[in-house]
């Protein structure tokens, strides 16, 4: 039986990764400090002896013991939100270098078989056209400064201790257990509160900017197969390669629509090319944006405690 850790498994993405591993039959190890994620996400598999769960912080020494016999590391704890990283950005450093630099360390000392970083595609910055692996990166905040520097820092323990690594970039995640709280919402999120409360779903501009939005089962399925393969040393995007308009988000959850003013700055494209992925690993992916934001839909009351925005 292989053996995983998911940092930051009690988390969004990280608890749809803890649930394809148990249904591997892997034996999983979830770190986690609780401070973005929640219990709830992992309650179905608290009776399960191939699972467990460790309260820590990884910004600080780990506990080396964790790590024993340990197949795999798939790593997403870390902290997000661009507007907090611009007011704390010592916050987001310590968390998403320096945290990712002890989880590496104590993945080295263990020689686990494969790292798998859990990188953002906001290191390419505002884009107009579909962006690959090799495109400029262009840093402009400090959560895309600490996300990149995080992932170099893998790729750095890769080239000077051998330890294996792939990197997967990921673009507009959306799914069951999605964040619903903090005053920071995604698109998708804040449509959700507007229409549970009868309120008129707030279009930004003239809502033709698009987004690369997909689905976080896809997503896990990428992190599976980078740890799978033998190749090394590899980013990968992932996305769905197919922009989604903000109006077509607006039109297939319903309900009135208002406009209001452009925010300056706000990328008006997101679009990644996923070519290199599906090459290497035969990933694509498969749940269809308007399928995946059905099923969401039946789950909208999850959004009852979420931030309005008006």
């Amino acid at each position: 039986m292989k053996k995983a850790i998911v940092t930051g498994g009690a988390g969004f993405i990280g608890s749809h990764m803890v649930d394809l591993l148990i249904n591997k039959k892997f034996q999983v190890i979830v770190l986690d400090n609780l401070s973005g994620g929640h219990l709830k996400n992992l309650s179905q598999h608290k009776k399960n002896s191939n699972f467990k769960f460790i309260k820590t912080d990884i910004t600080k020494k780990i506990n080396q013991i964790f790590f024993t016999g340990v197949d795999y590391v798939f790593h997403f704890a870390g902290i997000g939100d661009i507007v907090p990283s611009i007011v704390k950005p010592d916050n987001y450093m310590r968390a998403n270098i320096q945290g990712t630099v002890n989880v590496l360390e104590a993945s080295r000392k263990s020689k686990i078989k494969k790292f798998v970083y859990a990188a953002s595609a906001s290191c390419y910055g505002k884009t107009k056209n579909k962006v690959s692996e090799k495109n400029i990166i262009n840093l402009e905040h400090p959560y895309a400064l600490s996300k990149y520097l995080g992932e170099q820092s893998t790729f750095h323990w890769s080239k000077i201790y051998g330890l294996p690594v792939n990197s997967i970039r990921i673009f507009n995640a959306y799914g069951p257990r999605v964040r619903t709280t903090g005053a920071y919402g995604a698109v998708i999120g804040v449509f959700f509160k507007q229409k549970l409360s009868n309120k008129p779903l707030t279009v930004v501009g003239n809502g033709n900017q698009s987004r690369d939005f997909v689905h976080v089962k896809d997503i896990v399925t990428a992190f599976y197969l980078a740890a799978e393969t033998k190749l090394n040393g590899y980013c990968f995007n992932v996305g769905s390669s197919v922009p989604t308009s903000v109006n077509k988000l607006a039109s297939i959850i319903g309900g009135k629509i208002i406009k209001i003013p452009d925010r300056p700055g706000e990328p008006k494209n997101s679009l990644a090319d996923t070519r290199l992925i599906r090459s290497k690993l035969g990933w694509k992916p498969k749940i269809k944006f308007e399928e995946g934001i059905n099923e969401m839909l039946i789950k909208i009351k999850d959004w009852k405690k979420a931030p309005l925005w008006t």
